[in-house]
């Protein structure tokens, strides 16, 4: 009798591995959590929650609703011979690893995002996928060796210490060639020789939370009630809220909301309206979610978030501060280039022939495509509502009360290569983009270059001058 009260959770892990955990039938979605907090080994898991997969679509767990709710009429005929499927997803991302204090979550943490970029459809960052790769093989192989550098030959083959499809997207493959990455990708890795793993994977966490569809959590939505092909994505971001539209087959961002930009949040059954602050002088948007059910947890998601956002936005700030401190010692250069294509640009314009230099990176922009379905549900004439009030500014006067962030970092500077793309060459020394329109609008130069100086006294200073 008491094994027919029970029933066996698996709960998939953002590295694919999985736990086990049998609850009671009554059981609630916190008590699946806690069975994953004493097998994971940690006290809290802080950005994750647990996900249900419906009509195609993570929708984060209430954990104080019985988990019935979320099975179904399976869980109440179920026993312990039946399996039900829950997932651990990263909830509320971050800008950086520091604000995540468990390192076995740090690295779940790592993995989801890993994920993320595979099938990130970013294509005006190209630059940025060779950083992030160059971060993940950091992190996962380590120092790159000369041999592996050079590509030994073996058995008249070129061994390869890494696959370009565990690395880049595969619209970058195709539009690259594995041969390019293949050459390239050592390259940059070889840049973060002697990083540790650590590092390497809190550089991974910053580079990929500037990746436009990376830190983001999507829901699908449309412009009409009984449309059955979603064309509206609505995606909740570090910041705020991303709204994109599917226009033939390519997915377009309409706004990009700061939680400062939204007034309210409004769900009717699965009518769904945001209302941005008047200043802004935009008319209420109006979509349509799947569901009522989806409405409700889609609002619960957003609330989190924002008050997510609120409570970590001090920390963020002196962390970011204590980083800029300790990257501004450093200064490295690298280059990439693809020669072939840019020579044929400019054999193809008659000119500029004899200035090809091996410091360029053609690379064409495009837009990032997605195409999604689903069907609608009965409507509940509920509604919810969500204001966004941000709290007062405040300046925090004394900056030792919230010393303990110091500690978070390792030791030594943390190398955040193209975190620091925007310039400023002198004192700030952060990595440069620099985008050169020589050509046509379909293709730029981009450099790439890692920027580390040392800046010591007044022989930091000579050095700078010279």
């Amino acid at each position: 009798m008491k094994t027919r009260q029970k029933r066996q959770v698996c709960v998939l892990l953002p590295n694919k591995q999985h736990l086990d955990c049998t609850v009671g039938v009554k059981a609630r979605g916190h008590e699946v959590l806690n069975s994953v907090l004493k097998q994971l080994g940690v006290s809290e898991l802080q950005v994750f929650g647990l996900t249900v997969l419906r009509d195609n679509e993570y929708l984060f767990l209430d954990l104080e609703q019985k988990l019935s709710k979320y099975f179904g009429k399976r869980w109440n005929r179920g026993s312990l011979m039946v399996q039900f499927v829950l997932f651990l997803r990263v909830q509320f991302y971050v800008e950086s690893g520091l604000l995540i204090f468990s390192s076995k979550v740090q690295q779940l943490y790592y993995a989801e995002l890993r994920q993320k970029v595979l099938q990130s459809q970013s294509r005006h960052q190209e630059a940025l996928f060779f950083l992030l790769a160059a971060s993940a093989l950091q992190a996962e192989v380590g120092d790159l060796e000369q041999k592996e550098e050079n590509a030994e030959e073996e058995g008249g083959e070129k061994r390869l210490y890494f696959l370009p499809e565990d690395y880049f997207p595969s619209w970058l493959i195709k539009r690259r060639g594995r041969d390019f990455l293949l050459k390239h990708g050592p390259v940059l890795h070889g840049e973060l020789r002697g990083l540790s793993r650590r590092r390497a994977i809190l550089q991974f966490i910053k580079e990929a939370s500037s990746l436009q569809d990376g830190a983001v959590s999507f829901y699908r939505m449309s412009e009409e009630k009984k449309q059955l092909r979603s064309s509206i994505v609505l995606g909740v971001a570090l910041k705020g809220v991303h709204i994109y539209q599917e226009v033939e087959g390519k997915q377009c961002l309409l706004y990009d909301f700061s939680w400062t930009d939204i007034d309210r949040f409004t769900f009717q059954g699965c009518r769904f309206e945001i209302s941005a602050v008047g200043s802004l002088c935009l008319p209420k948007l109006l979509y349509y979610t799947p569901s009522a059910f989806h409405s409700k947890h889609v609002l619960k998601h957003l609330r989190d978030s924002h008050r997510y956002h609120i409570s970590t936005r001090d920390a963020l700030s002196y962390i970011l501060q204590l980083e800029d401190t300790q990257a501004s010692r450093f200064y490295k250069e690298a280059y990439i280039c693809d020669t072939t294509r840019l020579t044929h640009r400019l054999r193809c314009n008659n000119s500029l022939a004899s200035s090809m230099t091996d410091c360029s990176f053609a690379v064409e922009t495009t837009a990032a495509c997605s195409k999604e379905e689903e069907e609608e549900e009965e409507v509940s004439n509920t509604e919810f509502e969500m204001c966004v009030d941000e709290p007062e500014e405040f300046l925090v006067d004394d900056p030792a009360e919230v010393s303990w962030l110091a500690e978070l970092l390792p030791d030594g500077p943390l190398l955040l290569p193209s975190s620091y793309w925007a310039g400023w060459f002198k004192n700030r020394s952060k990595i440069s983009l620099m985008i050169n329109r020589s050509f046509d609008e379909h293709h730029i130069i981009i450099m790439c270059s890692f920027i580390i100086s040392c800046h010591h006294g007044n022989e930091a200073g000579a050095e700078e001058e010279s």
